[in-house]
């Protein structure tokens, strides 16, 4: 089950970046890009996430979650299409194979909100770094 090294993976991520921040008591929620070709099962992610965040400071933070519909551009033709699941990897247009995926693939912590000595909570926009 990769969900849990990606749930690790997001929790060592957000510990660092409020570390970096300093004063950091809790961190609330987490929203997270997750592309429908990256092979995540939301509730397996969801279920691995809260797991992950046991004895850290996100222990019992909200997790959401925004898919991306994958998207490929034909090398060919230039055309532009949804891949959707399951894929359909060669182009509508003109039947080449895809050259290039465009999104979709994507695992991405979109905002951080946490909460500090300073303010009730404060969002940490992208922390940019794809799985």
């Amino acid at each position: 089950m990769h969900e849990m090294s990606m749930a690790m993976a997001v929790v060592g991520q957000v510990e660092e970046a409020a570390a970096r921040a300093g004063g950091v008591t809790a961190v609330t929620s987490v929203r997270l890009r997750v592309g429908e070709l990256a092979g995540v099962v939301p509730d397996a992610l969801a279920f691995s996430f809260e797991l992950a965040c046991a004895g850290t400071l996100l222990e019992g933070a909200d997790l959401a979650t925004e898919t991306v519909p994958g998207r490929a551009r034909c090398g060919a033709c230039a055309h532009e299409w949804a891949v959707g699941m399951p894929p359909q990897l060669c182009c509508p247009e003109c039947g080449a194979p895809t050259s290039e995926l465009l999104s979709g693939r994507e695992l991405q912590i979109v905002s951080v909100r946490w909460e500090d000595g300073r303010t009730p909570d404060r969002t940490r926009e992208p922390i940019s770094e794809e799985h």
